[in-house]
């Protein structure tokens, strides 16, 4: 199918109900929302990116989005899925209340953006916590303080992502991030998000062998160089940084250069 067919016409998702219950005494283990397939929290989470780090070419059309999902820069692992397979995806969060169809007068092609906070309202902060999480697996508190700057002004500190994260593990309706038991030959313990359900395995990530995206076999699957590594001690902060900016720099150009090409017809 090509990437820039139009899909049926979707109306948005309906706001949630105005009544909220009283909160439970005891927060749930995993949120109260159906799990998300894999392709499914690669797709949120850079339909999440996008909006926070290339606002003027966001919503996202159908190609853009399977260019973000197969991303080199920012991703573990790397993946290589077709439009199909992300137009599935799509579909999924959209049943899920957390994707919708962008109408726009302008729009020659159909776009795409995220719904988060019609299930899970969250400040911007952490949904550029979240959307780390869900592009790039397990990471310790300094990693995704450094990586979500590229979407949200730095972070003031180690207690503010720490602060973000322990309100996204103790929501009473269910909690959004886990903190994973630290490893032998870790200096630090990983975060990690629940949208997907319980992670695999304490320790464990799409890095794995075995990993498996959505029904792929782990052969569609490319692990980046340290994509399961690297400690932030690696680099100095300043160096992450700017290796940070540069990347997101590299990806608004890619992403402004694709919306050219589709103004233009050229797919």
């Amino acid at each position: 199918m090509n990437a820039d067919t139009p899909l049926p016409a979707d109306s948005l998702p309906a706001d949630p109900s105005p009544d909220v219950a009283a909160a439970p005494a005891v927060a749930a283990a995993l949120p109260s929302e159906p799990p998300l397939a894999p392709l499914e929290a690669r797709a949120l989470g850079c339909l999440i990116e996008k909006e926070l780090t290339t606002p003027d070419v966001y919503p996202l059309t159908l190609n853009s989005l399977v260019n973000a999902c197969n991303q080199r820069n920012n991703r573990a692992p790397v993946l290589t899925v077709s439009a199909s397979e992300v137009e599935a995806a799509l579909e999924g969060l959209r049943q899920k209340r957390l994707a919708a169809l962008f109408a726009g007068a302008d729009a020659r092609v159909p776009k795409f953006r995220q719904t988060l906070d019609l299930v899970y309202p969250l400040e911007t902060a952490a949904r550029a916590v979240l959307a780390e999480l869900l592009l790039r697996g397990p990471q310790t508190t300094a990693e995704l303080r450094t990586r979500a700057a590229r979407m949200h002004p730095p972070l003031s500190g180690a207690d503010e992502v720490e602060s973000l994260l322990a309100d996204m593990a103790a929501r009473p309706a269910g909690p959004l991030v886990r903190r994973l038991p630290r490893q032998p030959g870790q200096k630090e313990a990983r975060w990690a998000q629940l949208l997907t359900g319980e992670p695999a395995g304490v320790g464990t990530d799409f890095s794995g062998s075995d990993a498996d995206v959505a029904g792929m076999p782990a052969a569609r699957i490319t692990l980046s160089p340290g994509a399961a590594a690297a400690s932030p001690a690696a680099l100095p902060p300043e160096t992450e940084q700017r290796l940070a900016a540069l990347e997101a720099e590299v990806t608004r150009l890619r992403t402004e250069l694709a919306a050219l090409r589709e103004a233009l017809g050229g797919g």
